[in-house]
């Protein structure tokens, strides 16, 4: 049964556009009628995105910019486009991080723990920062913001120092951004994902390291459920914010892990 073409004029960013998570929102959100900016490093994989929303929905509304999201200046650029094209911006899902669950505190090279903060923290801030900017000076003002937290802002993976310390300060990013947004009909919103299937997280299908040592193999969820998550939170009027939720594949080992 083919779905019926949905319109509704809402502007969105999704940052790491060009694969898994990040993908599937952004082909979500188009599928919902918003006009969506797929933000990446990787241009081609980005293309690849807007292809399979034409394909699937019949309708243009994707565009592609190459944008390191740890970059001022191109995340600066990004902005200043949808503001020469757009004029506003409804929706920021800044999901765009990598991991490194691989080494202990002390086996980390400085230079691999300043790519992860560089990334999933300061890319993270960048985005934030300018989507808050044009949010509060546009009209009708406001706007949401979804940040794309993890699991492991609450309990750890072994070998992951530099991933968990950056999850972690995302959730002091989203509180903050919550309480000053209020004025400005700012939401912000964390959404910690545990164990969804995407290309990164086959491996889990296989064996993942346990905090005892040994390797058990974990279940994963689909990934539209993560879409239909965002898609709701999307749909919320600007009075409700829905400011931290979990989502996650049940009976993964996250209860009493650590």
């Amino acid at each position: 049964m083919k779905l019926k073409k949905k319109i509704n004029n809402k502007v969105a960013i999704v940052t790491g556009a060009g694969s898994g998570i990040g993908k599937a929102v952004a082909l979500g959100l188009a599928k919902e009628g918003l006009d969506v900016y797929l933000a990446g490093r990787k241009k081609e994989k980005l293309t690849i995105t807007k292809q399979q929303s034409i394909k699937e929905n019949n309708r243009g509304g994707c565009y592609v910019v190459k944008c390191d999201v740890s970059k001022e200046m191109d995340v600066k650029k990004l902005f200043f486009l949808i503001q020469k094209q757009h004029r506003r911006l409804d929706l920021l899902f800044n999901n765009a991080g990598i991991g490194m669950y691989s080494k202990t505190i002390d086996e980390i090279k400085f230079e691999d723990w300043k790519k992860v903060i560089n990334i999933n923290i300061n890319g993270m801030f960048l985005c934030a920062k300018y989507a808050y900017q044009m949010m509060k000076k546009q009209r009708p003002k406001g706007g949401r913001i979804i940040n794309n937290g993890s699991i492991s802002a609450f309990s750890p993976r072994p070998k992951s120092a530099a991933y968990t310390t950056s999850k972690h300060a995302i959730t002091g990013l989203t509180k903050s951004l919550a309480l000053d947004g209020r004025k400005d009909k700012i939401l912000c919103s964390q959404i910690d994902i545990g164990n969804a299937l995407t290309p990164l997280t086959k491996t889990f299908t296989k064996g993942v390291m346990q905090s005892h040592g040994s390797k058990q193999i974990e279940p994963t969820m689909n990934v539209e459920n993560i879409v239909e998550l965002i898609v709701l939170m999307q749909n919320l009027p600007l009075n409700t914010n829905i400011l931290n939720t979990t989502i996650m594949a049940n009976n993964m080992p996250y209860v009493g892990r650590g």
